[in-house]
């Protein structure tokens, strides 16, 4: 692994008002994450209107029938996980002309429970994403399994990456952003650390 280049901070703000992210837009900042597409329609319009320069990542699973307002409201989708979706998002993509940037979301801990292709699928779904649907897939995320050494996920991860040759790797949250970096993470999604503890969902 050669020099680690600086990691892009992704400020999540799922649950928190839009006070806070005001006061970091004010700030400088302008990468956010939100999980919920309709949390976001609620709270980030008004604020992309003031600051036109604001890139708003859907970093949550992501419905079907939530994707037309996903794709006018958010600048890259972080969660593609499926082929039903991929299709729909190319769809709503080719009738509005808004093509915009995708993560594959990765199961990489192999979590029954969790959303995301299975590593050993990534390399046919990327294949279908952008021959068959035209998406313009940019790289890869993860979460890894609770409670576990995140190190050897986000390692995986980050080899999955180059053997596809992703530029791109979202991976690490405000508990493990530091390791998640030292594996070559170009994205890292904090909340916590630079919000709070979260209000009730």
């Amino acid at each position: 692994m050669g020099a680690i280049a600086p990691a892009k901070l992704l400020a999540v703000s799922k649950t928190h008002p839009a006070e806070p992210v005001a006061e970091l837009l004010a700030a400088g900042h302008r990468h956010f994450g939100e999980n919920r597409v309709q949390e976001a329609a609620e709270k980030y319009p008004s604020l992309k209107q003031r600051y036109p320069d604001l890139r708003l990542h859907l970093i949550g699973p992501l419905q079907t029938n939530k994707v037309k307002q996903a794709v006018a409201l958010f600048d890259v989708i972080e969660t593609l996980d499926r082929p039903k979706l991929a299709r729909a998002l190319a769809a709503e993509m080719a009738r509005t002309g808004r093509r915009i940037p995708c993560l594959i979301e990765v199961n990489i801990g192999g979590e029954p429970q969790k959303a995301g292709i299975a590593p050993e699928e990534a390399p046919a779904f990327l294949a279908a994403c952008r021959e068959e649907w035209k998406l313009d897939v940019a790289g890869l995320m993860c979460i890894p399994p609770a409670g576990e050494d995140p190190v050897p996920h986000f390692k995986r991860l980050a080899a999955l990456a180059e053997d596809l040759d992703l530029a791109e790797l979202s991976m690490g949250m405000s508990g493990d952003y530091e390791a998640a970096i030292a594996c070559g993470a170009t994205e890292i999604r904090v909340g916590t650390a630079l919000f709070g503890s979260r209000a009730p969902a």
